[in-house]
């Protein structure tokens, strides 16, 4: 089975370990402050990889934590060598780096900080806010270039996930669609109120892994069932539907993303961004 890469693996693995000790030592606090980084407020450095055939369509996909852009370039190349899909650019960006509590406090790439992993945890509501604002430059700017809104989607893993539905379905601006892998709604408290008049009408295509330790599928499934009876997205009705919310589950998979569900994402793609406008 694919895995993005022995890296990500390691990285899951760290920060698990990482978790492991720090509760071991009793290193968490549940209501303990969280501290952005002022380089989140920063434009962000993004891998730009370009179409293959006249661009007519744009992907923003955005990492998790601890990763970088680079780190999912060899999907963005595998997706771009479908001759279906070589209509679209992808652009990576890199999250500022920042100390995470979570991970008692070494400093890695992320888009806000983690107070402890899990649910019960103190959110880093202006890390997130922050990292929505820099991602709606991104948009902008692709939008100023010449491609539609509706001709972009959103996507991230994990982490990047999180800030991919915050920003995705608040913005001004309607996407072609937002795409979810091992994800969860942030903010929920203030999400509904943020969301803007056209979210329960994007796409959304959300992927997770029944055996992932980090971010379990318990929470996934919660989150997506929030979208549809607090948000108002409709499931979507069948396989050939572009609209409504399409929840793929794979049994086998921790937090990870496998060849299936790759392939689901790419079958998914080509629904909602087709070649010709």
């Amino acid at each position: 089975m694919f895995r993005l890469s022995a890296y990500s693996l390691f990285l899951v693995s760290s920060l698990a370990a990482c978790y492991l000790l720090a509760c071991f030592f009793g290193l968490f606090q549940k209501n303990s402050r969280t501290h952005t980084s002022m380089a989140a407020l920063q434009p962000l450095k993004t891998i730009t990889v370009s179409p293959l055939a006249k661009h007519t369509a744009t992907i923003i996909f955005v990492h998790g934590l601890g990763d970088t852009g680079n780190g999912w370039k060899p999907v963005a190349d595998m997706f771009s060598a479908d001759t279906a899909l070589q209509h679209i650019k992808w652009i990576l960006p890199t999250a500022p780096s920042m100390k995470i509590t979570a991970n008692m406090g070494m400093e890695m790439p992320a888009w806000f900080d983690i107070a402890e992993f899990g649910l019960r945890t103190t959110e880093d509501e202006k890390g997130m806010l922050n990292a929505m604002h820099a991602l709606n430059k991104l948009i902008t700017a692709e939008v100023d270039s010449g491609i539609p809104a509706n001709r972009i989607v959103l996507g991230g893993f994990s982490q990047g996930a999180a800030m991919s539905l915050l920003t995705g379905l608040t913005t001004e601006r309607k996407l072609a669609g937002v795409a979810v892998l091992s994800g969860w709604v942030p903010m929920r408290n203030k999400f509904k109120a943020m969301t803007s008049e056209h979210a329960k009408s994007v796409p959304v295509f959300w992927g997770h892994g029944k055996r992932d330790p980090l971010v379990k599928f318990q929470i996934g499934e919660a989150s997506a069932r929030f979208l549809q009876t607090d948000i108002g997205i409709a499931t979507a009705a069948t396989d050939t539907s572009q609209n409504g919310l399409s929840f793929h589950a794979y049994d086998d998979l921790p937090h990870s993303a496998s060849e299936e569900e790759l392939d689901d994402l790419k079958a998914w793609l080509k629904k909602i961004l087709p070649r010709d406008p």
